[in-house]
């Protein structure tokens, strides 16, 4: 197996799944949908391409830095009336995002795309350009190893302390854990989006803090 590692970090990015029309929500983390939508933008595919080999790939997401959601509101006008639209961001958040699959040699053609992208690449919606370095490179391990053992890409120690880290990535075929999620596109037709369900368990990861520090820090008693 092959895994291929990307960095979503921007000053904004928004990852909705289940909302429409006025109130445009956003996921905490990535979702396989909108990173899938951010491939297909690379490797030039139209709206009604077939997806079925993009979501194929075993997708996860590990949280560096969980950013902050953030309200803003839009005015839109129509001839005879006018009203508002409401969208989430996250706010200044880091990820890292890992595509597995058995065929390198297709991750290979992701990672040259990613690099000289055919389209414009956004992280979720237009207004949300990512920020350099992307592209992190195709590890040698399983999905979870290489979310686990590659480092830390948030490197402000201050949001580190702050920040709560974890794993979510899809199950295994005979894994029966987790969570299901309508977040597996089959299709970004304008005129028929259609999206399928997946299974996503979810990881907690230790704290990037000394905890014999910690504990001493927080030592309720430690004044008497």
């Amino acid at each position: 197996m092959s895994t291929l590692l990307l960095r979503l970090a921007a000053p904004l990015q928004a990852w909705g799944t289940d909302s429409k029309f006025e109130v445009r929500r956003t996921n905490r983390e990535p979702s396989k949908s909108g990173v899938i939508g951010l491939l297909a933008a690379a490797l030039g595919l139209r709206r009604d391409a077939d997806l079925s080999e993009l979501s194929a790939l075993r997708f996860g997401v590990r949280v560096d830095r969980n950013g902050e959601v953030i309200k803003d509101f839009h005015m839109a006008k129509a001839e005879k009336t006018s009203y508002l639209t409401y969208r989430y961001y996250l706010s200044d958040a880091i990820f890292l995002v890992g595509l597995e699959s058995e065929d390198r040699s297709f991750l290979e053609k992701i990672e040259s795309a990613l690099r000289n992208p055919c389209f414009p690449l956004f992280l979720g919606r237009r207004s949300c350009p990512p920020t350099l370095p992307l592209v992190l490179g195709i590890r040698e391990d399983v999905l979870e190893i290489a979310l686990r053992e590659e480092e830390n890409q948030n490197k402000d120690s201050k949001s580190i302390q702050q920040s709560h880290r974890y794993i979510r990535l899809d199950c295994g075929v005979a894994e029966q854990e987790g969570a299901v999620v309508q977040d597996l596109p089959i299709s970004f037709n304008p005129m028929k989006r259609e999206f399928g369900y997946r299974r996503a368990k979810e990881i907690w990861l230790r704290d990037d803090v000394n905890t014999e520090e910690s504990a001493e820090e927080h030592d309720a008693m430690a004044e008497l």
